[in-house]
Parts: structure tokens; sequence; C-alpha cells
């Protein structure tokens, strides 16, 4: 795309400004870190738009306080006390995973899963939302927690101007065969293969 231009237009009979305002459905996936924080970047944008925030953690611990959610908190109450940027909701929908020992059987956690994405389907159906962050939501997919073929006709068939993100490794075929914008993080070095473990300001 030179300079921000599309090299082909479809003929789907929609206008230049009907096309490029179409709400948008992005997978951020791949090995490396930074899924989750191009999410965010997004979300920041949004919310500079003025746009509802919906971010939805899935597999982190609740106990985990990462930087993006104290900023985020931060700017859905300046919206609160001011009314700039847009409003904005973070829930943690996950029992816990990767950084904190699971608490209850892999059934627990996959009806949590499947709870929070049934809140997540009534919100998309009501037109909660401009901008939803599923964040780590495609390990509920690998691990089989929700049906895919549902994941992706309800994401397909979401009403009004709602753009969705979902992070997280392993996305299925199925969910970057739906998804508009597709990101593969590939890693190439990282400070954890010298033994450095993660730091303040850079991890969270």
């Amino acid at each position: 795309m030179p300079q921000g231009k599309p090299e082909v237009v479809p003929k789907d009979g929609l206008t230049t400004r009907q096309r490029r305002n179409r709400p948008l459905l992005a997978v951020h996936t791949g090995e490396m870190k930074g899924k989750s924080t191009a999410a965010f970047g997004m979300a920041l944008r949004a919310w500079n738009q003025g746009w509802s925030i919906g971010v939805f953690q899935f597999v982190k611990s609740a106990k985990w306080r990462v930087g993006e959610e104290a900023a985020f908190k931060a700017l859905g109450k300046l919206h609160d006390d001011t009314g700039q940027g847009g409003a904005v909701e973070w829930h943690k929908m996950g029992e816990g995973w990767s950084w904190s020992r699971k608490q209850g059987s892999e059934e627990d956690h996959a009806a949590n899963a499947r709870e929070g994405w049934a809140e997540i389907k009534r919100r998309l159906a009501a037109e909660t939302h401009d901008f939803y962050v599923l964040d780590e939501f495609s390990y509920l997919l690998k691990w089989g927690w929700l049906e895919v073929d549902d994941v992706v006709s309800t994401l397909a068939s979401r009403p009004g101007h709602q753009h969705v993100v979902i992070t997280g490794r392993y996305a299925p075929p199925e969910l970057i065969e739906a998804a508009d914008l597709v990101a593969e993080m590939t890693k190439v070095k990282h400070p954890m293969d010298a033994g450095q473990k993660g730091q303040r300001g850079i991890e969270w």
C-alpha cells in the first residue's frame, strides 16, 4: 500500500468513505511479545476519537496488574470527569494462567470462559462498545473451551460499527480467514534469550 493507498479497489458497490469506515476484525497472533501492546495502542486511538472502549482479558491472572489497565482506567475517569475521549470498561474474565497458579479445575476455567464469551455476545448484540479488545482470547479457541464456528459467525454478523481486536498465540485458521487485519509477531531477538527476566515499564 504505497503512501497508504490501496493498490486495488474492489467492485463491491461501496463508496470510498463507506469502505474506509467499515468496522474491522483484527487478530494479533504469533510467538513474540507485543500482541496486546499493539491492540492497546489501537484502543488509545479509539479512545481519542471518543469511542467507547471495552477490554476483556481472558487469561492473565486477576491479580496481575498491567500498566495498560491503570492507564485506561485513568483515561476512563478523565472521560467521566470531563467528557474527553471515550468511556472505558476493563474486565478480567479468566481465573489466571501463565504468571500464577490456576485455582479450580479445567472445566471451571472453561465454564468461566464460556460465561465471559456469552457476556461479550450480549454486548455485541446491544452495540455496547465501539472498540473491543479481547486479550489472550485465542487460547480459549485452542484449548477447545469455545467453539470456533460460534465465535467466527458471531463476530462476522455483529451489528453496527463495532471494531474488535483479538490477541494471543495460535489463532485458528478460521479466525484468521474471517479477520480483516492479521498481524503475526515473530521473534528475532528477546532479552530472555540472554537470561534476562521481564522488567517494569517493558513487560508490565
